[in-house]
């Protein structure tokens, strides 16, 4: 049974990615209980998944180390993985949070030596990978997961996969009876980290995302050029294989768009900027875009990329993609606003730079929330004791969703103080 110890004292982060995190953190260095409750078998969030971050194109690996390791070392913080906030009772400073946990089937015994996967043949998709490529159904999320045990797909108990995998572990840490398990712990003040989620591409029928296998995200192609990723970072086509010559990046692929997400993404064209390096330089690069915002430090990074002379920029709303049936090449179909010249460009792959939509649904929001027509939580005095922190609240690059998170703990911390000096 998960205990977790909490008075309304104790600051309740809700996502374990980068901006639940920081406040985590930031809040528990500074000798407030922190309890965090991440979904997902680990913490880190999308930032795990990274290649590299913008402009520096340096890689994650780094600061997740540095927090990772904050985290193991401060005993004012609990972590609780696999876990989801079903309901939150109360008012600031008095809350009642009820938590849902779903079962590892792995123990803390786990020493992440992987006998078990090796032991189990049954695979499914990967979802780490954006589900390019499959994993066992006993895995470990990724190389670095926090915590680092590994996990059994529940699809798999009651199978002869899962005895497999507990007659495989030395060190007894397979435990094929945990149930899910519901908990209830107070809390004084709650941040909200949900974070943010790709736009289904599927949506925008244009692009063919859905029925063009050599159309793909901009998440999709991170994890394909990761040296660590599905693919070894090798920048191929999904529907053979072959390495490609011409990619195509498309810009506000969702964004800004009143049939999709009505707001600007901000991160979208920075990353494709980004990505636009990954392919060796004799690639041919086409960026197609409506502007390209690169404001502040990243100006000097712009100014770089449009200077490569694999790269070109078409200052276009891509209308629509259709595949040439010989080869699998992607067709764009368009008007350059330039020259107003029409076009029908031919690449290898085509990269969509999806939006950034915020995981925040209001119609499950355990409390009474104020959101804004974007889908994110307005810092609105409604809220009490609730938070937004990072892209819960807009949509936000790694630095600013750090700063951001850092501002949610402070709020937080302010709230539980006046409870500690109330009761004092």
């Amino acid at each position: 049974m998960t205990e977790v110890i909490a008075t309304n004292e104790t600051i309740l982060v809700v996502g374990g990615g980068i901006s639940g995190m920081t406040a985590a953190l930031e809040a528990a260095e500074t000798g407030k209980q922190v309890v965090l409750v991440e979904k997902r078998p680990y913490v880190g969030g999308r930032v795990t998944q990274l290649y590299k971050y913008f402009p520096k194109l340096c890689f994650p690996t780094c600061g997740l180390e540095i927090n990772q390791r904050r985290a193991k070392m401060n005993p004012n913080l609990n972590i609780v993985t696999m876990a989801e906030v079903t309901d939150i009772k109360g008012e600031a400073g008095d809350y009642t949070a009820t938590v849902k946990i779903s079962p590892r089937y792995v123990n803390e015994n786990c020493t992440a030596c992987g006998d078990c996967a090796k032991a189990v043949e049954a695979e499914f998709d990967d979802e780490f990978n954006y589900n390019i490529g499959k994993r066992k159904g006993a895995y470990l999320p990724h190389r670095m997961a926090h915590p680092q045990r590994y996990v059994l797909d529940p699809a798999i108990i009651g199978s002869d996969d899962a005895q497999k995998a507990k007659d495989a572990c030395k060190v007894n840490a397979i435990d094929l009876d945990m149930q899910e398990e519901t908990i209830e712990f107070k809390a004084g003040a709650v941040i909200w980290a949900t974070g943010w989620k790709p736009y289904d591409a599927n949506k925008i029928q244009p692009y063919g995302y859905d029925r063009i296998a050599n159309v793909i995200t901009s998440v999709e192609f991170e994890r394909m050029a990761d040296p660590n990723g599905p693919t070894g970072g090798k920048l191929q086509r999904p529907s053979d294989g072959k390495e490609i010559k011409s990619v195509a990046f498309i810009q506000c692929a969702g964004s800004r768009d009143k049939n999709h997400l009505l707001h600007c993404s901000r991160i979208c064209c920075m990353a494709s900027l980004k990505q636009a390096t990954y392919p060796a330089d004799e690639v041919d690069i086409s960026i197609y875009y409506i502007d390209i915002r690169a404001i502040d430090r990243f100006e000097d990074f712009y100014q770089t990329v449009k200077a490569k002379e694999n790269v070109s920029f078409i200052k276009s709303k891509v209308a629509s993609i259709v595949e040439n049936k010989e080869n699998g090449n992607p067709t764009l179909h368009g008007v350059d606003t330039e020259g107003y010249n029409r076009y029908a460009n031919e690449h290898d792959l085509v990269v969509l730079a999806v939006g950034m939509e915020p995981s925040v649904d209001k119609a499950s929001f355990p409390v009474e929330i104020v959101i804004n027509e974007e889908g994110f939580i307005e810092p609105a005095p409604e809220n009490g004791g609730v938070f937004a922190a990072g892209c819960s609240s807009d949509a936000l690059d790694v630095n600013r969703a750090v700063q951001h998170a850092t501002g949610a703990a402070l709020r937080a911390i302010q709230v539980v103080n006046r409870v500690a000096a109330t009761e004092g």
